[in-house]
């Protein structure tokens, strides 16, 4: 009796932590063993591909410190577990299925630190594919329906801009009828 009395003040005690906001008794203790850095690190990277910078910025939320950090980065990414440009490659994909331009996914990939470069060489690897994304997620929205007005076609053209196609994609692609 006194086990399960144990268990459920031990689990108010979580939930209430949680609710406080105190994020640091869940992630570092698991069953009473403490984590390292590297093993947070591989459990989030063992979920889905993240950045160097994504990495940092949440072990930096878990309160490790910094020279801790900087070398289970460097050791992750020698090891092949860590890779900007495989996160680049899969973020660009995933952004892309969901209708979205590349110029909002460079500005999202920027926001998560991704080099630059990297940005341009994974948004120029499917040139081809823009297209069809913008006409896909064109057809999604609008369907057969005409033009009505000038107000109607500027419409369009602002909810394109803000799916990430630039404006000479989208009159490149898209014909309207002259209104």
């Amino acid at each position: 009796m006194q086990r399960s009395l144990t268990m459920a003040a031990h689990t108010e005690r979580h939930k209430s932590s949680c609710i406080t906001g105190a994020f640091v008794y869940y992630h570092y203790y698991v069953w009473g063993s403490v984590l390292s850095a590297k093993s947070v690190a591989v459990r989030l990277l063992s979920r889905r591909e993240h950045s160097a910078f994504e990495i940092r910025d949440k072990l930096l939320q878990r309160d490790f410190e910094e020279d801790e950090i900087e070398q289970v980065i460097e050791e992750l990414q020698r090891g092949g577990w860590l890779s900007d440009e495989r996160f680049a490659e899969a973020y660009v994909r995933m952004r892309q299925q969901k209708g979205f331009g590349p110029i909002r996914i460079a500005i999202e990939l920027n926001e998560r630190g991704v080099n630059e470069s990297i940005v341009d060489a994974c948004l120029h690897a499917g040139d081809e594919n823009w297209r069809q994304t913008l006409l896909k997620q064109y057809r999604k929205k609008y369907r057969d329906r005409e033009v009505e007005d000038y107000n109607d076609k500027a419409k369009r053209i602002r909810f394109m801009q803000y799916r990430g196609f630039s404006l000479d994609m989208i009159y490149k692609e898209i014909t309207f009828n002259n209104k």
